[in-house]
């Protein structure tokens, strides 16, 4: 009898050591596997701190030798684990009182509970720690013709925008949405000028439901990932004047544009307030005031907006406490010191064959978009007269060689690179009508426009495509946003990537290789 009720004692202590065992194993899995996000991080470091008397021992000379190291590891993990028996049988012998007062069949239901509750955990700790992995996205041929529309455009307007001093920021992507939703309404001369400088090959009943099938990937990467992608277009219509339902279905249905009545003739000032209230929500509130002072007039019969805003946390975080100031050349006499991130981790690294460019890809959350930097090569053997710079790397970016360039980066493998990046903020504001109009869009801003594909009459042209866009980059990843209005009138290695000198960047989608943001970083500090 007195053996029987050992063994049943006994029984409950060996249970609680095997779960004893599970927790130590996993949180041993959690200390060695570096998967960097944020719940692998807590784990990992939760795991540090309840071992570190363990790592003080280890260090102290105790693992001198291999056997002293393995009985010191093996003697650690038995400790460890009838630690947290302990701990486990504490807990339940805490609930000992309730359970007592339930009958076996209630008893049951807890302790299934329990399995289940802890079943689920751990599920949700697996996924949360697992590798993650870019998602599939098979493009179809009029997706593909959009996506390289618009990085072709991106390109061009960059090479209009290039001289222009200092930092500069814009969303590819945003600007052509917002000129695609205009071009529905244009017929004959300022239709083929806009789909010759946007680069649209499509028909026009192919075009906007492949804009429309991009916006819903866009839309699908926010709710996969742990990221904020808001892709919103909005119609301001004057109250009074008239468009055709073929236009309002065609933006409704393609581009989930929101149809909005305002009384430009009589209250421009209430109307611009509204314009800019719908911006400043769907830009989180970065960009306040995307219409200035006199840019709306009683005049104005249409303002077409399309924003953009995107929030995400990199795949491979940077940690705080490794961000120290360091000097970042400005120009080869002009330096200034700014917090500069370090972070040693996998990442693709390429350089081009001739040396000239040098690329990292950074993924965020979910590995669908990620940014991509573009660094001027130093050759070192080159008088500084002669050395590659910023404004030569943008000479040099076309769409051939940027395909390539990608190309060479997307074929790498991530490998231990150790990268230094600076902080950065940068907003800007561009009104973009001189530069469309360099492109070839010169009717649409004039009397000879022609949208009446808008209100069947031709008395409406474009008077100006307003751009503002603000992104910063920091420990944790990047918060970038875009607006566009086009507003239409009446006549009347354990490699070393150090980015310590100014640099082109892209944000992009993986999947479809849309490019979503564009800019040029010269001071870090403005």
């Amino acid at each position: 009898m007195q053996s029987k009720a050992a063994a049943k004692t006994s029984y409950p202590n060996r249970r609680f050591f095997l779960l004893g065992v599970f927790v130590e194993l996993f949180l041993i899995a959690a200390f060695l596997f570096q998967v960097e996000n944020w719940l692998a991080v807590q784990f990992h470091n939760f795991s540090q701190i309840v071992h570190f008397p363990l790592l003080i021992l280890l260090e102290s000379g105790l693992g001198a030798t291999a056997p002293t190291t393995a009985l010191t590891l093996l003697g650690g993990f038995a400790v460890m684990s009838l630690l947290w028996g302990f701990l486990i049988s504490l807990l339940v012998n805490g609930f000992a009182p309730f359970l007592k007062r339930l009958d076996q069949s209630q008893r049951k239901l807890v302790w299934y509970g329990a399995v289940a509750v802890g079943l689920v955990c751990l599920v949700w700790a697996g996924i949360g720690m697992a590798p993650e992995r870019q998602r599939p996205f098979v493009s179809s041929p009029e997706t593909e013709a959009v996506v390289n529309a618009n990085n072709a455009f991106a390109l061009d307007l960059y090479h209009k925008l290039k001289d222009k001093p200092g930092n500069l920021f814009f969303s590819p992507y945003g600007v052509s949405s917002s000129l695609a939703m205009t071009s529905a309404g244009a017929r004959r001369q300022t239709e083929m000028e806009m789909t010759n400088a946007l680069h649209f090959s499509l028909p026009t009943e192919k075009l906007h439901p492949a804009f429309k099938s991009l916006t819903a990937r866009l839309a699908g990467l926010e709710r996969w990932n742990h990221i904020a992608l808001t892709c919103a277009n909005s119609l301001w219509c004057q109250q009074d004047h008239s468009f055709t339902q073929d236009y309002l279905k065609t933006i409704r249905e393609n581009y989930s544009a929101e149809a909005k009545p305002v009384d430009f003739k009589n209250s421009s000032g209430s109307a611009a307030a509204e314009i800019n209230s719908w911006i400043d929500a769907h830009t989180n509130h970065k960009i306040p005031t995307g219409i200035g002072p006199g840019q709306i007039s009683p005049d104005t019969r249409l303002v077409l907006c399309d924003a953009i805003y995107f929030k995400g946390k990199w795949q491979q975080q940077f940690k705080k406490k490794d961000t120290k100031t360091a000097p970042f050349h400005i120009a080869t006499n002009e330096t200034v010191t700014v917090p500069t991130m370090y972070q040693s981790a996998p990442f693709k690294h390429a350089m081009t064959e001739d040396r000239l460019v040098e690329m990292l890809e950074m993924p965020y959350a979910g590995a669908d978009l990620s940014m991509v930097i573009l660094l001027p090569g130093q050759l070192e053997y080159l008088p500084d007269a002669e050395r590659n710079d910023v404004h030569d790397l943008g000479q040099n970016l076309n769409a051939d060689n940027l395909r390539a360039w990608l190309k060479l980066l997307d074929e790498k493998h991530p490998h231990k690179t150790s990268v230094w990046l600076p902080r950065f903020k940068t907003a800007d504001s561009l009104n973009l009508k001189n530069e469309l109009q360099v492109l070839g869009v010169t009717s649409a801003f004039s009397k000879a426009a022609d949208f009446s594909g808008m209100d069947g009459a031709t008395g409406l042209f474009l008077a100006d495509v307003i751009h503002q866009a603000f992104v910063e980059v920091n420990e944790t990843g990047t918060e970038a946003t875009a607006m566009t209005l086009a507003t239409a009138m009446s006549k009347g290695i354990d490699d070393r990537f150090v980015v310590d000198r100014p640099f082109i960047f892209l944000i992009r989608d993986n999947g479809s290789g849309c490019i979503l943001f564009l800019g040029r970083i010269v001071d870090p500090t403005k």
